[in-house]
């Protein structure tokens, strides 16, 4: 199961990466190579954000005692947001936040969202 859910969180990752290479804007006031310097480094930062967030949520997911399908997982340059519309244990959340920060390519967490117990 947690192959399957490793493998899926990959073709996500890489879908999306092809998305955001097929989808740049591309502005005609800047020089080519300079556009394409900035587009590349918002599509790192997309990707990295993207990938990360699909690692976390397939880690929590594959968790056992953790409610990791009610776990909403954001990440935004690095930074992990974790929140949840049902209550969890500090131990879940700890759980969590450990879970989280074990994850490369996280900066931080923050749990503020999970509902404690």
């Amino acid at each position: 199961m947690k192959k399957f859910a490793i493998a899926a969180a990959t073709a996500t990752a890489l879908t999306l990466t092809m998305a955001n290479a097929a989808f740049a804007q591309t502005q005609a006031t800047q020089a080519p190579m300079t556009l394409a310097a900035g587009e590349m480094t918002k599509a790192k930062e997309a990707t990295s954000d993207t990938w990360i967030t699909t690692k976390v949520k397939s880690d929590l997911v594959t968790e056992k005692g953790i409610p990791g399908t009610d776990i909403k997982v954001e990440t935004n340059k690095g930074v992990v947001s974790l929140s949840s519309t049902v209550a969890v244990t500090d131990a879940q959340k700890a759980t969590a936040v450990a879970i989280t920060k074990k994850i490369k390519g996280v900066k931080a967490v923050s749990a503020d969202g999970l509902k404690a117990e």
